[in-house]
Formats: structure tokens, sequence, C-alpha cells
């Protein structure tokens, strides 16, 4: 009967259903702890090649391989990364400039576990990656900078420059470091045009050959082009240093007779018949030109023909030759070095040939790669209101519409094409503001953001440095 009763009894049935219950629930719980910890330790790796990679981005570009790469990166990461549980840690870096300069780190390791080891389960792999990527925007910058004889004028206050040209050097010398610095190593990141400009713009005497100059409209009986202006004529006398008067009849050697009697009553000598001009060799010219016909002056179109090519001019105030784009930084700081104020103003020449330098012939535009997004910049600095262009002239307080207002075309045209302006006015003579200028630089937040107005010439130093860091913070991005 106790027996019985003992057989049938189903209360002690728990103790043996624990007990067989027991192993695999200590395995889940344990396996849970081991699993918590290995993403808690794979978090911590993470983060410690995340920062490695940070710390790469510094030097990647002039660290000599992906092996010293790596050796770099196992460095940081075991300074940052300390688990005693954690073995066999690997990490590789390699450095590529596909679609910007990029450090990818990747990292693996082991996790002996504490519980899972019941189950056979003695490690745990984990594994990380990481890529930190800069300066995937490339910067393209057309410096116009103002050559004209204001800028040998100095400031009112005991701290400016001797005058406004010595800051403008320094500041730009100072701005050329900064755009080299952010080009990182890689030439293509970062290139340079420097357009000195007066009334004209010298792109150069040794162009003298070039197909898209234009010096001669063939017309024998007006002096508008180089061809008319610079030579020799076969008659003696200062009354023929053009073609035009060269070529004139029944004119006397000296201009103030206008009779063949009066001409000879007075020593001149008395020519009936044309005389023989003989153009000088182009290879005498400076290097100047003037605007391009209207309105091929307000746009970017490549010189071909008629009013797309540039005339020539031997302007006795020719500025430094101009210098198109280049990474070649020892060049442009030369180029710098050389620019001496001298002439008259025609903002609207210098930022034509600025926007032209950035984008089409006859400039050598160097390829883009379409990895890389590209920013064109163009920074126009001016001491004073314009006075003088091709066609019109006005006085030095200006203000002058015929220019301005070509002017404010090519500046439109240029910012509807995505390229941005920063205008600079460097105002020491109590000018008015220039309103040209406001509207000309680029405004991104509706404030004149783009606009500068400058009332020393040390202020030129600190501001170039602003826009210096605004542009290379923009192309060193993360």
């Amino acid at each position: 009967m106790l027996l019985t009763q003992f057989w049938k009894n189903r209360r002690g049935n728990v103790a043996p259903l624990f007990g067989l219950a027991i192993i695999p629930l200590i395995g889940a719980v344990g396996a849970a702890v081991d699993y918590s910890r290995a993403n808690a330790t794979r978090t911590a790796f993470q983060a410690s090649l995340d920062s490695a990679a940070l710390m790469l981005s510094k030097t990647a570009a002039t660290t000599a391989d992906d092996a010293a790469l790596t050796v770099m990166a196992t460095t940081y990461v075991n300074a940052m990364f300390s688990r005693p549980d954690t073995t066999n840690v690997a990490v590789q870096a390699h450095y590529t400039t596909d679609g910007g300069s990029k450090v990818a780190v990747t990292g693996s390791a082991t996790i002996n576990t504490s519980f899972m080891s019941i189950f056979g389960i003695d490690q745990l792999n984990i594994s990380a990656a990481t890529t930190s990527t800069w300066g995937n925007t490339r910067l393209r910058v057309a410096l116009v900078l103002d050559n004209t004889g204001s800028m040998a004028q100095g400031g009112t206050s005991s701290n400016d420059y001797t005058s406004k040209m010595d800051a403008l050097k320094t500041a730009s010398h100072n701005l050329l470091t900064q755009l080299d610095n952010a080009a990182a190593g890689n030439a293509d990141n970062v290139y340079v045009s420097i357009i000195p400009f007066s009334k004209d713009v010298n792109v150069g005497s040794s162009n003298s050959a070039a197909s898209w100059l234009y010096w001669d409209d063939g017309v024998t009986t007006a002096d508008n082009f180089w061809d008319s202006l610079n030579g020799s004529c076969n008659r003696s006398g200062s009354a023929f240093t053009t073609r035009s008067k060269c070529l004139a009849v029944n004119v006397c050697s000296k201009s103030s007779h206008t009779t063949q009697t009066d001409c000879v009553n007075h020593n001149g000598t008395w020519y009936p018949t044309a005389g023989t001009w003989t153009t000088a060799a182009h290879t005498t010219w400076n290097g100047c030109v003037v605007d391009r016909g209207q309105n091929f002056d307000t746009t970017n179109d490549a010189p071909g023909v008629g009013d797309t090519l540039y005339p020539t001019e031997q302007y006795g105030s020719c500025p430094a030759s101009l210098v198109g784009l280049s990474n070649d930084w020892t060049a442009l700081n030369d180029k710098i070095t050389a620019m001496q104020p001298n002439g008259n103003t025609n903002q609207a020449l210098g930022l034509q040939l600025g926007w032209q330098s950035l984008t089409a012939a006859p400039f050598t535009i160097p390829a883009k790669d379409p990895h890389y997004q590209y920013k064109q910049v163009i920074i126009l600095l001016t001491d004073g209101l314009n006075t003088q262009d091709r066609w019109y002239s006005c006085p030095s307080n200006g203000p002058c519409p015929t220019i301005d207002g070509r002017e404010q075309t090519t500046c439109d045209n240029i910012k509807n094409a995505g390229i941005t302006i920063y205008a600079v006015q460097v105002n020491t003579g109590n000018d008015p503001t220039s309103t040209l200028l406001q509207n000309c630089a680029s405004n991104t937040t509706g404030t004149l953001d783009h606009f500068f107005l400058l009332t020393s010439p040390e202020q030129i130093v600190s501001t170039f440095n602003q826009i210096g860091t605004a542009m290379t913070d923009l192309r060193l991005a993360m």
C-alpha cells in the first residue's frame, strides 16, 4: 500500500526537473552575460578605431605607405583600448584619395568567455571598421587684386602698413600658405590664379604670337589698336607717331601748320603723298590687354574671332602679369611679390579675366575628377572706384555708371554660374561705400556676409585670413 502511494505521489517531481533544467538555464544566463561583455567591448573597440582614424587623417597624406599607417593605427588603438580579457587584437589602415581623402581602419579581436566555455565556446570574435573622410571638396580660387596707383598710399593709423600694397602682399602670402596647407599634400586639391589689374591686365608678353589676341582693326584712318599705335613712319618728325598720321596726305611735319606755304616758311617738310608705316614687332608688346568687345566683356566665352579676342595695348602702367590656375606655390608667391602699384582702376576687366581663368580658354583649366565636388571662388579686392576702361573715363571720386553697369552684369553672370564672389573694398580715403561691390558679392545669409568694407591697410591681412579660413574649413570638413 505505501509503495503504491509513493509511486503515485507527484509532489516531489519539481526537484529532478529543476536539476535537469539548471544546466541550460545557467548556460543561457551566462551566454547573455558573455554577449553583453562582447558588445560593450566591441563598442569600446569601435571608439578606439574611430579615434585612430581621426588622428591618422592629420598626417595620412604625408605618411609613406599603408604599412606605416597600420603601425601608427595599432599604436593608437593599443593606447586607447585596454581590456585584459581581450586578445589577438589586429588593426589595418588604408589611405586613399578616391572621392576625397580617406583613411579606412579595420580591426578584429578575441574575447575570452566566462560562462559559455561550459558549452565548449571559449572565445568570441569581434570586429569593427571606420572611415574618416575629409577634403572631398576641391578649391579653384582666383585672386583679382587691385594694382592701381592709389594702392601705394598708406593708412592713418600708426599700426598701419607702409602702404595698402604692402598689406595686400602680406595678406596674399598668408592666404597662399593657408591654401597650400589645405591641399594636404595632394597638388590637385587646390589651384589658384592671380589677376593683378589696373586699367589693363597683363596676360604676359610671351604670348605675343597667341591666336586669342587682337592687334588691328584694319582701318588705316583710325588709331584704335596696337598695330596702328606702335611702329615707325618713313617721314621725319614727331607729328607722325601713329599710322593714321603717317598715312595722311598734304600734311606738314610741324602739325601746327596746315598749308604748304606756311609749313615751308617755318622750316617744315610738306608731304603731299602718304608715308609708309612699319608696325613694330609684336615681341616688343608689354603684355597688356583691354576689355573685349561688348558684350563679351561680361562673359567667359572662349576667345575665337572678332569681339571675343583680347585687344592688345602698350599701356604705360601695365601691372604685373597674371598667373592662370596653378599649384606651384613658389611661383604664385613670387607673383605676389612682383606686384607694384600704378595706373587707373578697371575692376570690370580684372573680374572678367578672373572668371575666365577659372573656366575657359585661353587659360589652361586642369581637368576635374568626377569623384570630387569643386568649389570655385573669386576674391576681388580694390581700394577705389572705377575710373577708366577701353571706352569710358570717369572722375576718380566716382561714381562711374558706364563701367559699373558692365561690371555688375559680369558679377551677375559669375554668380549665376555657381561661382562665389568675395568683394573687399579698402576705403582709407572716405570714398562712398561701393554699392557695386556690395551687390557683386555673394550673399548666402542676407547680411552681406561676403562683402568687406575696410578702413585701414592692416585689415586686409585679417580679412584675407578670415576668407581663407572659411574656404579651407569647407574643403577640409569631415
